[in-house]
């Protein structure tokens, strides 16, 4: 497990350049975050949730901090969860000197769904509509895909003590492209693709651990991405 680990620490550094205006790519930020969700007494409904800090060079240059919670509800027999949510979102500038926070208020619709191939590749599909209110912006949408792919190392699924690799890719398209006093952005926004580690320390906790690539407009920049994955 350690070696493992090691393997992709090393592996943090590769990144390309593609807009040197941006922030530093060939310096290794990183993301902690944890996930968490719970349903109301076995019912069709639950609450669930995301907190996460992300810095521009580990620790030290805020990128920004994440809030999100939202409602849930299952239809019996599904498969599919549905959310309704909201998310604050506290951006900062790159670099140390200045922070210039910016904030966001955010309402979201999500669809998730799993399917199973070749026994043990667990996959999740998470598809996103975003109602974005962005301080000095005109009102925007974002449509998200997110592929998730879950192999554990051992049996088929995520059991108590079982380690596995993690894999995700996620688009991001912008809906309105006209942002206010002239300015646009482009159709497509951002893709992130993540490689990781995970362990499952019981049927309710899993932590992983694992490096993740976000291509956007203007930039390309690695994170390391530390997270914890809570169902109660």
């Amino acid at each position: 497990m350690r070696n493992y680990f090691l393997l992709l620490l090393i592996s943090v550094g590769f990144t390309t350049s593609i807009n040197a205006q941006g922030p530093d790519e060939d310096q290794l930020g990183a993301w902690y975050m944890y996930f968490w969700n719970t349903t109301f007494n076995e019912s069709n409904w639950g609450v669930q949730g995301d907190y996460q800090y992300r810095d521009w060079r580990g620790l030290g240059d805020r990128e920004q901090l994440l809030l999100r919670t939202g409602v849930t509800y299952t239809p019996t027999d599904s498969g599919v969860k549905f959310t309704l949510g909201y998310a604050n979102i506290t951006s900062g500038q790159y670099g140390t000197d200045i922070d210039a926070p910016s904030t966001e208020n955010r309402i979201y619709q999500e669809t998730l769904f799993g399917q199973t191939i070749l026994k043990k590749m667990l996959l999740t599909h998470r598809i996103r509509y975003e109602q974005r209110f962005v301080e000095d912006q005109d009102f925007r949408t974002r449509y998200r895909y997110n592929l998730f792919v879950n192999v554990p190392f051992t049996g088929t699924t995520l059991d108590k003590n079982t380690m596995y690799f993690a894999f995700y890719n996620e688009i991001f398209i912008n809906g309105e492209r006209n942002i206010g006093e002239g300015r646009n952005v482009q159709f497509f926004d951002r893709n992130r693709t993540y490689l990781g580690l995970g362990y499952a320390v019981n049927d309710n906790v899993r932590f992983q651990l694992g490096w993740m690539e976000q291509t956007t407009a203007s930039f390309q920049k690695g994170q390391l991405q530390f997270s914890m994955h809570h169902t109660f």
